[in-house]
């Protein structure tokens, strides 16, 4: 699955020993992944849209435990959120530490590498019945969040086409009488549909996804 960036991916060299060492200043991090332009943004404007970042080592012996990133302007420190079994994190940018001299240090050994890129993610309405326009219409909104956050670059912004509905196990998606069927991922692709956004009917799943992705592909 392609992840969304807001700018050429990050490959970023974590340093540190035993204890830690210095990875990014916390601005840097902030300002190129685009999080304090989404934040600005209206919260009508953000929605049910919910932009996650990637942290991914390189090396796969590395689990999502190892990785572990703190805030430090000058005495203070502020632990960053633990990543998630898929090394991911919600970061709401702290305007406190939003200063040349915040750093982000990491626990992970000197010289490793690791990918970071955003994540896009849609808020399901409550239950297995939702309308058809509260979730696909959600492609539209990112998008226009992305020209927003991208400015004078926006021409260059990558766009949102599709939500991956990812499932715990094998599940059907219905719309409008049409069925769709999980694939060997346990995920149902979907591209909006101009004429249901417009009619809006209901869509119906089998259970519950844990997930639903705002893909590029």
């Amino acid at each position: 699955m392609k992840k969304l960036v807001l700018l050429p991916v990050l490959f970023l060299s974590l340093h540190a020993h035993a204890a830690e060492r210095e990875w990014v200043p916390y601005k840097k991090l902030v300002e190129d992944l685009r999080l304090d332009k989404f934040y600005a943004l209206p919260a009508a404007e953000r929605e049910r849209l919910n932009l996650l970042i990637s942290i991914k080592p390189n090396n796969p012996s590395y689990k999502p435990s190892d990785v572990v990133l703190t805030a430090v302007k000058g005495s203070e420190r502020q632990p960053l959120p633990a990543l998630s079994p898929d090394f991911r994190m919600a970061l709401t940018p702290n305007p406190a530490l939003l200063s040349d001299d915040t750093k982000i240090m990491t626990s992970l050994p000197k010289d490793e590498k690791s990918k970071v890129s955003m994540v896009a993610t849609t808020t399901l309405p409550d239950g297995v019945q939702w309308p058809y326009a509260s979730v696909m219409g959600n492609v539209a909104r990112m998008n226009s969040a992305i020209k927003k956050m991208a400015g004078a670059l926006s021409m260059f912004a990558p766009s949102v086409k599709s939500v991956v509905f990812k499932f715990a196990k094998p599940a059907q998606l219905s719309v409008a009488g049409k069925v769709y069927t999980t694939d060997g991922k346990n995920q149902i692709t979907l591209k909006p549909e101009p004429g249901w956004l417009k009619d809006n009917p209901s869509m119906v799943a089998s259970e519950r996804p844990f997930e639903a992705e705002l893909s590029e592909e």
